[in-house]
């Protein structure tokens, strides 16, 4: 049976379906050409990230396709629903990821607390001529410990970002529609472990107490974060969007940057992506990254071992 990888598995995920007896293909296959590939090779699986798309009319034009599977946790590129309805399998690994995006939020938020983001632009220009100014112009960092933590979303990836905050000693609130209260575990090296109850509140509560937010929610039709949040948000906010394009209103986000309501930004995804907003890119409040939450070894590692487990278990 043949698996299309069209965009990437890691070598893990690829040993351990060949030794489940499956073929793994690993080209990468323009999209408009995916369709007549897939029935000329006889493919049964296909996987993907963000990349690819899998939609209605590939569904139908690929009889022979038994497992959709989404290296990751979103499944906006994905015709979900209608593939179950034609008995496809879909799969995604919503798991392996929640770590990685975590501490791509921390970094994003301890650059910002110290200015990192510019720093590091500034010094190779200027270091050598202007080391005093840059000095002063960069001596007003902000710690986190002990700061407030607002996480909006508390699912799998919230409830990671909120132990790496509770980690660096901070207090952690979190709203969320659909849960209640969670207790979340601290494993630490030495085999100790802390729990922590936490119980949602309001997301307005959480927008007027919190020093940092981050934003974990899936794509919705508008806008969880526009200029009435920021209104009420406290002065000199520092927010991070690392879940998907869209769920923070970019201009407005702007808007709160230039009057100092946010004193920092962190987007590691864009409402017109893959091509930001140039204001975004030459924005000296934001820190950027090209959308690389679950971009490390170690949770492509897991993605892939277990998108192989959940196919080999599916279809044997």
């Amino acid at each position: 049976m043949k698996v299309l990888a069209n965009d990437g598995i890691s070598k893990t995920g690829k040993e351990a379906l060949e030794k489940g007896g499956y073929e793994v293909i690993t080209t990468t296959v323009a999209q408009e050409q995916l369709i007549n590939y897939i029935n000329e090779k006889g493919i049964s699986v296909i996987l993907v990230r963000s990349a690819t798309t899998v939609r209605k009319d590939l569904i139908d034009a690929c009889p022979g396709i038994k497992i959709i599977g989404r290296g990751g946790v979103g499944m906006d590129n994905i015709d979900v629903d209608y593939a179950k309805s034609k008995g496809i399998h879909v799969i995604n690994t919503p798991a392996s990821s929640s770590h990685s995006v975590a501490e791509l939020v921390f970094a994003h938020f301890y650059g910002l607390a110290r200015f990192l983001h510019n720093s590091n632009r500034d010094m190779p220009l200027e270091g050598d001529t202007s080391f005093g100014k840059l000095k002063k112009a960069y001596a007003k960092g902000v710690e986190l410990k002990g700061k407030t933590l607002g996480v909006l979303g508390f699912g799998r990836i919230g409830q990671a970002t909120a132990k790496v905050a509770l980690g660096a000693g901070m207090k952690v609130i979190a709203f969320d529609p659909f849960i209640e209260k969670v207790n979340l575990e601290l494993d630490f090296f030495d085999g100790q472990k802390v729990n922590f109850d936490i119980k949602t509140i309001s997301k307005e509560e959480v927008l007027k107490q919190a020093d940092f937010i981050t934003l974990h929610v899936p794509a919705q039709k508008e806008y969880v974060i526009g200029k009435s949040e920021f209104d009420i948000m406290k002065d000199g906010v520092f927010i991070a969007n690392a879940a998907r394009g869209g769920v923070v209103d970019e201009a407005a986000l702007v808007e709160a940057i230039m009057s100092g309501k946010v004193a920092g930004a962190a987007l590691d995804v864009f409402e017109k992506e893959p091509k930001p907003e140039i204001q975004l890119l030459m924005n000296s409040g934001l820190s950027l990254t090209p959308h690389t939450g679950a971009a490390t070894n170690e949770a492509q590692d897991r993605i892939g071992t277990e998108l192989a487990e959940q196919i080999i278990s599916i279809l044997g």
